[in-house]
């Protein structure tokens, strides 16, 4: 029985971020069959022809532990096979093991190979909100060796009693919760759990949900903030980007950091939400432009100045969008106390008003629905993408 087994970096399959899978590579009687190890690893950090990772690989010891695992828990089946003179084909043998694995792998074993896998996929915000809820069940169990099955209903609400005890919110508990039961589904998906024992059927997330505060102004009050004028360079920048948000499509904080003058296509704001990964086709409104036309002698390949040359790795810009977005909102809040605004001032306040003025001004809810405001994002950006640009552009003009 000649066989195989080897471990590369899959250089045929390219994610979107740039990296390749890694796969086990089983050869048996001249064929071949490829298993993925659930992580890929962008082609700069491997070694292609000791086909390991390189030094300065992100998650090296992680990456390398899930190989050798793998690597030996073939290896040691077709020992098995071998001493009771079985044959198998690699088809059968990936297949076999693949069941195995997946049934045997526990809560804390598919929650790292989640959260490596959004941090791969350069979805950073939801690997950061899956290592939260990790952190937090290892906090309330002590431990994560557990198999899904082994979370019920009464492990849920004592879950639940534990959370209320450490005085969350309502609204966190339930963004723990509906991330939680996302990776229980995908236990399912990979066969790690039967189905019947999802507890979510008789466990509600929706229940944990509470009002939020009203986070929109009335075109008026939007008027006074738009045409205050600060001497202050960080506080007009405060206020600029408070004003482009309004005016272009609700844009976040966050996407409004890493826009660049590519963006700017025919006339038109084009980028993609980092959040959603939604592609945003908006006419460029005369304040916006205005606005960006503000920044242009400022030497940098962003429209604002948010970073500088010193922040080069994604973590660097994180933090710098964390530090300035508190700053930011640190100086909107002063200027609506200023002008007697009934809420908080923030970047996301522009966004809410953008969704609510429209709505007040006659516009359909199908092309600008509350769910700014509402229960999913992605529900708003889905009815975006799917109108004419004249149709926005038309409902665009009710913004002043």
């Amino acid at each position: 029985m000649n066989y195989g087994i080897n471990v590369l970096c899959y250089k045929s399959k390219t994610l979107a971020n740039g990296a390749h899978p890694l796969m086990i590579r089983v050869c048996k009687d001249g064929k071949k069959k490829y298993v993925s190890l659930g992580v890929s690893v962008l082609p700069q950090f491997w070694d292609f022809t000791k086909n390991q990772p390189k030094k300065n690989c992100p998650n090296k010891a992680y990456i390398e532990k899930i190989i050798a695992d793998k690597s030996r828990e073939f290896a040691e089946h077709i020992i098995e096979l071998k001493a009771e003179n079985k044959d198998y084909t690699a088809t059968t043998l990936t297949e076999k093991l693949s069941r195995k694995s997946n049934i045997r792998k526990t809560v804390d074993e598919l929650f790292s190979v989640q959260i490596n896998s959004l941090k791969q996929a350069g979805r950073a915000g939801y690997a950061l909100s899956h290592q939260e809820v990790y952190n937090s069940l290892i906090k309330f169990n002590s431990h994560l060796n557990i198999y899904f099955s082994d979370i019920d209903t009464v492990w849920l609400k004592r879950y639940e009693t534990w959370l209320r005890g450490q005085g969350f919110s309502e609204n966190t508990i339930g963004r723990r919760f509906r991330t939680l039961r996302a990776v229980y589904n995908v236990a399912i998906e990979e066969k790690c759990v039967k189905s019947e024992h999802y507890p979510f059927k008789n466990y509600k997330v929706s229940k944990l949900h509470q009002a939020t505060a009203k986070r929109a102004i009335g075109k008026a009050d939007i008027l006074r903030v738009i045409e205050y004028r600060s001497e202050d360079f960080y506080t007009q920048l405060a206020l600029d980007l408070f004003t482009f948000g309004y005016f272009m499509g609700g844009i976040n904080f966050v996407d409004m950091a890493y826009l660049k003058h590519s963006n700017i296509i025919d006339g038109r704001l084009v980028y993609i939400r980092r959040k959603t990964h939604k592609l945003i086709r908006l006419p460029l409104q005369p304040k916006a432009v205005e606005i960006i036309e503000r920044y242009q002698q400022i030497e940098t390949l962003f429209l604002f100045p948010i970073f500088s040359a010193f922040h080069k790795t994604e973590q660097q810009q994180r933090n710098r969008v964390h530090k300035v977005i508190t700053k930011v909102n640190e100086r909107l809040k002063a200027i609506g106390k200023e002008l007697k605004i009934q809420i908080d001032l923030t970047t996301y306040v522009a966004r809410h008003s953008y969704a609510t003025v429209l709505k007040r001004s006659g516009v359909s809810t199908s092309i600008i629905s509350e769910s700014l405001g509402h229960s999913s994002e992605k529900v708003t950006q889905i009815y975006l993408d799917s109108f004419e640009n004249s149709q926005i552009e038309e409902a665009m003009k009710n913004l002043l």
